[in-house]
């Protein structure tokens, strides 16, 4: 019973951490997200037409955000990173 007990209060404990830290930055994910549909929902030529494009007053905003806030850049980087990455390698963006 004790085992049991333990296992219990070790997943307990497990399942809060990750909720808090996906928590952690709710709007931060919400922009990511929009942010992975636009690379898997784009093509190659879009994305290039894009690149060129200025950015809105909201995305400058945004990457002020992240430039001050190294947790937030590090959480952003690491959530939109593989979508991005891939997506650039299918387009020839980069070698």
């Amino acid at each position: 019973m004790k085992r049991r007990s333990y296992f219990f209060a070790v997943a307990l404990v497990l399942l809060c951490g990750g909720i808090a830290g996906a928590q952690e930055f709710p709007i931060m994910d919400m922009i990511a997200n929009n942010v992975i549909q636009k690379y898997q929902t784009s093509n190659c030529e879009q994305l290039w037409k894009q690149k060129s494009e200025p950015k809105t007053a909201q995305q400058q905003e945004f990457i002020k955000i992240l430039h001050s806030d190294p947790q937030m850049r590090t959480a952003f980087i690491n959530k939109v990173a593989p979508t991005i990455v891939n997506k650039m390698f299918e387009c020839g963006m980069i070698p």
